[in-house]
């Protein structure tokens, strides 16, 4: 199947496919599942709920009858080898995604991000080798940028394990696509916001953790000056990044940023945030040495690559984003701090 948006609706094609989805109960994994359900998709989820890692029932609310939910660890190869026999597609979002914890506990990194990654493949060359793989790969895996935009050209040097175990994990699913066929492809992501975002610690990115802050009326803290920029891509943008790959062959065996629109300082974000939610405030604290040691200065992605051979590029408007995640967790926010 190649893409052609004269002729296919790619969206057509999920209907009755059966669908597995990776970290399923986390942020972009739900939306991603309650996205495909209303596309008419049989899917299953799968999480391990650990507390920390952004696993929480309600983000399925309203979908508990409308899809399977399987409590499982990806770390365990006997559970993955039944779940994907079956199954049409397998997004595979799964992962712990601090890099901050990467480099306090880098063994259950290691555990997560690389041998579950193989050992899922392993499960679907035996059990289903016909599924379709699409793996949520992250822009961490380039470390301190050379030029900007990054491109997929651009050299991998990762500045702490967690990026080093997420670039293992990508590169399993490269070489299950040469050496075996599988259709594999891998997605990079930037910073993704949204609605149904872990909230509940600041982790796991800083800006589902910069509109808690300022949906309780609290102070956001910005590392010096301020100045560093970075691209932001909405949950929704991402999620239709996701349904476009698996809708084509033309994917296989590729690898894609999905780059943000154009960079904003994190003190303009900030600030921004503020101002939608009516409440909060910024202020600028030296650097604490740990997080220094880690930073890479500026970064944004180029999604030219993706756009050239999907039809994908950003379409929510920061402020749009950021209004409709404000408005979410400001109803929904017991639901995330708990």
């Amino acid at each position: 199947m190649c893409y052609n948006p004269s002729v296919m609706d790619y969206l057509d094609t999920y209907a009755g496919k059966a669908v597995l989805i990776t970290g399923g109960l986390g942020f972009i994994g739900s939306n991603l599942a309650r996205r495909l359900v209303d596309l008419g998709a049989h899917v299953t989820v799968i999480d391990s709920l650990i507390p920390d890692y952004g696993g929480n029932l309600f983000n399925i609310d309203g979908y508990e009858n409308r899809l399977i939910v399987n409590i499982a660890d990806v770390r365990d190869p006997y559970a993955m080898r039944a779940l994907v026999k079956g199954q049409d597609l397998l997004f595979n979002l799964a992962g712990q995604v601090s890099h901050m914890d990467s480099m306090t506990d880098p063994f259950t990194d290691l555990e997560i991000n690389a041998r579950s990654q193989l050992s899922i493949l392993e499960a679907c060359r035996e059990e289903n080798p016909d599924a379709k793989i699409i793996y949520a790969g992250t822009r961490q895996q380039y470390g301190k940028p050379r030029y900007l935009p990054l491109d997929e050209d651009h050299l991998q040097a990762p500045t702490d394990v967690n990026g080093v175990n997420k670039l293992a994990g990508e590169w399993y699913h490269v070489v299950y696509h040469t050496a075996y066929g599988l259709r594999t492809s891998s997605l990079r992501l930037t910073n993704t916001y949204g609605p149904r975002q872990l909230i509940k610690h600041n982790r796991q990115g800083f800006i589902g953790w910069f509109i808690r802050l300022a949906v309780e009326g609290k102070e956001i803290q910005l590392y010096g000056d301020g100045s560093q920029l970075r691209d932001l891509t909405y949950v929704d943008d991402v999620v239709d990044a996701f349904l476009r790959a698996g809708a084509t062959d033309t994917a296989n065996g590729g690898i894609y940023n999905l780059g943000g629109p154009a960079p904003i300082s994190l003190l303009e974000l900030a600030s921004l945030i503020v101002e939608i939610a009516g409440r909060g405030s910024v202020t600028l604290v030296p650097w604490p040495e740990a997080r220094k040691k880690i930073d890479i200065g500026d970064v944004y992605s180029s999604y030219a690559r993706i756009e050239a051979a999907l039809g994908w590029k950003p379409v929510t408007p920061l402020a749009d984003g950021l209004a409709r995640t404000v408005a979410y967790y400001t109803q929904h926010l017991a639901r995330y701090t708990e």
